[in-house]
């Protein structure tokens, strides 16, 4: 009895410094690997993984002590056993999606989401966005399973509740349908891509960018910094507007009203000019037209292109601005009017 408690408490001990100094090495690795840019582990991965890794080599020393019979107690044996089986299962887990996490920031590290031509590159985001959302959410569904698995009187109900699933498989198919289609939808739109990472959208009358793409929702952030939260199944069942679907540019439109005398050409030249003296402007489409004419006022329409639709509207607001400011100095009297026409009567 003496002599099984001495070699428990040796074993302890030992146990304890080879998971320090094990622990210590992999550390030093991985940290040492991690400081070179050219290697596929970013710096700071060494203490990301520091805690799934400590786990894992201490759950790995109490296999090995239950490998060498050093506990005396079957309850412990039991536990212990469990315990550091539930433990290498999870921290596998979580150093898989650790491992993940790299590899994504590693492949969209050669994209610029934030350049000017970005369609590509938010499009790759938006795949593996969606992706690890899946992986993750698979990873831990399987971890979670496994580590029950590993209980025998778990294993046994579970076995039991499968051979008589079928009329609740039914009632938890259709209770959970809207869930499982909220999570197809999500990996739909992964592969058609009918909005992506950065989109301009128009989504139940708000405009706003796409700013997150999770499995079950998507998150729009609105103009004034609101977040619209909205399930990916809206994307598949819903019409919307996507401005920045196939390319960023777009084109914007002002609309002035006049009165009939306004010389048409001036106005011309004048949206020219300042189109001209603008940044604004993409330098592609200058059109002015007069798409109506009603008994008051003529309509003109002022065609003009931007690089995106933030830019186009501030295209829009200054054009306008300028535009009205101009006939104010050069042609008050073509401003709208209502015309009142006295006619004198004859004597009789």
């Amino acid at each position: 009895m003496i002599d099984l408690e001495r070699n428990a408490l040796n074993y302890l001990i030992i146990g304890i410094v080879v998971l320090i100094v094990s622990f210590s090495i992999s550390f030093y690795i991985l940290k040492k690997v991690g400081k070179n840019p050219r290697n596929i582990l970013p710096v700071n991965f060494a203490q990301k993984i520091r805690i799934p890794l400590l786990i894992f080599l201490a759950a790995l020393i109490c296999k090995i002590a239950l490998i060498s019979d050093i506990f005396r107690f079957e309850a412990t044996k039991e536990v212990v056993g469990h315990l550091s089986t539930v433990c290498i299962i999870l921290t596998i887990a979580w150093i898989l999606i650790l491992i993940f996490k790299v590899f994504k920031a590693r492949m969209l590290r050669k994209y610029d989401i934030e350049g000017t031509n970005n369609l590509k590159a938010r499009k790759v985001y938006t795949q593996y966005m969606i992706l690890e959302n899946i992986i993750i959410f698979i990873i831990v569904i399987l971890a979670i399973g496994i580590a029950l698995m590993s209980f025998d009187s778990i294993r046994s109900i579970g076995v039991s509740l499968l051979t008589s699933a079928g009329i609740a498989g039914i009632i938890i198919g259709l209770a959970a349908q809207k869930a499982i289609g909220t999570l197809l939808a999500g990996i739909q739109i992964a592969l058609t891509q009918p909005i992506r990472v950065d989109d301009v959208v128009i989504v139940e009358g708000e405009w706003g960018w796409i700013e997150e793409i999770n499995l079950t929702y998507v998150v729009v952030r609105i103009w004034d910094k609101r977040r619209l939260i909205v399930p990916t199944t809206y994307f598949i069942e819903n019409t919307f507007q996507n401005w920045t679907r196939t390319s960023a540019d777009i084109l914007g439109t002002v609309f002035i009203y006049t009165d009939y005398g306004i010389p048409f050409e001036a106005v011309r030249n004048e949206l020219s000019r300042l189109l001209k003296e603008t940044d604004l402007w993409d330098g592609n489409v200058n059109v002015m037209q007069v798409t109506n004419a009603t008994e008051k006022t003529i309509e003109l329409r002022m065609l003009v292109s931007a690089k995106d639709s933030p830019t186009a509207w501030d295209l829009r607001v200054y054009l306008r601005e300028k535009l009205v400011d101009f006939i104010q100095k050069n042609y008050p009297e073509f401003l709208p009017k209502t015309r009142v026409s006295l006619e004198k009567q004859s004597e009789n």
